[in-house]
C-alpha cells in the first residue's frame, strides 16, 4: 500500500514528504546500532521486547498519528492522543512504542473515575 502510493503520487526524491512521513529503519555499522528516523526526528532502538504481537493495520490516520507522536516526542514533549473512544488511539500508539522498542504506559483517565 505505502509503495503503491508513492508510486501512484510519482515521488522521485528522497526529501518528499510521503516519503520522509514513513517510518524507517537504520543500521550504522560503525556503531552497530540500529536508528528509526521519520521526518527529521531519530530514534535509537530501545531494545524493550515486547512479545510478537498483532501489527496494526496501516491507514492514513495510523501514518498521521505516527508523524504527529513522533514529532512530539523529537521535540522532548509528551503525547496523549484524543478523540472519540473506540478510533484506535491506544492501540497506534502501543504499536508505534513497539516498532521503537519502547516501552508505553497507558493511562486511562476520565472525569467519571473517583
Amino acid at each position: 500500500d505505502i509503495i503503491q502510493r508513492i508510486l501512484e503520487e510519482n515521488v522521485t526524491e528522497p526529501s518528499a514528504f510521503q516519503w520522509q512521513s514513513q517510518l524507517k529503519s537504520y543500521w550504522d555499522p560503525t556503531s552497530e546500532s540500529c536508528t528509526f528516523r521519520i521526518c527529521d526526528a531519530k530514534f535509537d532502538y530501545g531494545f524493550e521486547y515486547l512479545g510478537n504481537g498483532a501489527r496494526l493495520v496501516i491507514t492514513p490516520l495510523t501514518d498521521r498519528i505516527y508523524v504527529t507522536a513522533t514529532q512530539s516526542l523529537h521535540l522532548s514533549m509528551g503525547c496523549a492522543p484524543a478523540g472519540p473512544a473506540g478510533t484506535g488511539k491506544t492501540e497506534t500508539t502501543k504499536d508505534l512504542g513497539s516498532a521503537l522498542g519502547k516501552p508505553v504506559y497507558v493511562f486511562n483517565c476520565s472525569d467519571q473515575m473517583d
